[in-house]
């Protein structure tokens, strides 16, 4: 689809007109894709560049947390010192803010979109224990069944704690071991033993399964939103 460069507000021609086609393009992109339900890394992006137009009309500075993993910290001082000289030009950022005042509303309304779309898959989307359930939940095995079909797919995760300052956060990290085919000699639980059997490493491990109720992308929906369901999960196991 049509990206938007992370630093779209100073890259090239720097005209409102210009920025204006750019912004147009990207959120008609974004647009489409949610009509495919493909929700990232679209949403993501959305995210992350509206977080930035916030940053910069309220403070008028980058925020490098609100960055892409995909730009490093070089990149993101380089940026940032471009960004220095832009601000201390009074002509210069007048159109930054103009470009800022037309571009919010519509990175609102867009969001909006794939703000209903993430909870319409979250809705559809049932997690469960998979057998008895450890005290401990942080690693263990994911299993993920999208609609229609009879395939699981399976995941090993690991939540990771992290905290700064003002709060803690809570990431996962998912492996693909497998696909297999269910039926009735092939349950959740059945697959659950095999996996005991199979892989010592996590003697004692959770297991959780995701249904989807209705289709979705795997890649961009069904598994994202899995993930994060699960860490919510997970964490009102522990409350």
């Amino acid at each position: 689809m049509s990206t938007l460069p992370v630093n779209w507000l100073t890259e090239g021609l720097l005209d409102f007109e210009y920025k204006k086609y750019l912004l147009l393009a990207y959120l008609k992109a974004a647009r489409n894709e949610f009509n495919k339900q493909r929700l990232y890394p679209v949403f993501s992006d959305l995210i992350m560049h509206y977080r930035n137009l916030q940053q910069v009309k309220a403070h008028k500075q980058l925020v490098y947390e609100s960055f892409p993993k995909r730009i490093s910290r070089a990149d993101f001082e380089k940026l940032e010192l471009v960004y220095e000289k832009i601000v201390n030009d009074d002509e210069t950022m007048q159109q930054i803010e103009e470009i800022i005042q037309y571009a919010t509303p519509l990175f609102t309304e867009t969001l909006e979109e794939g703000k209903e779309l993430y909870s319409f898959v979250e809705r559809h989307l049932e997690i469960s224990p998979v057998g008895i359930t450890p005290m401990y939940h942080n690693e263990g095995y994911l299993f993920l069944d999208a609609f229609p079909g009879k395939e699981t797919h399976v995941y090993v995760y690991n939540i990771t704690v992290f905290e700064n300052t003002y709060e803690k956060y809570r990431g996962i990290n998912t492996k693909h071991l497998q696909t297999v085919r269910r039926g009735l000699a092939q349950t959740h639980e059945q697959l659950k033993v095999q996996l005991l059997r199979e892989r010592q490493e996590l003697p004692n491990p959770a297991a959780f399964v995701a249904i989807a109720k209705v289709p979705m992308p795997l890649e961009q929906a069904l598994l994202p939103i899995a993930k994060r369901s699960l860490v919510k999960y997970v964490t009102g196991l522990a409350a």
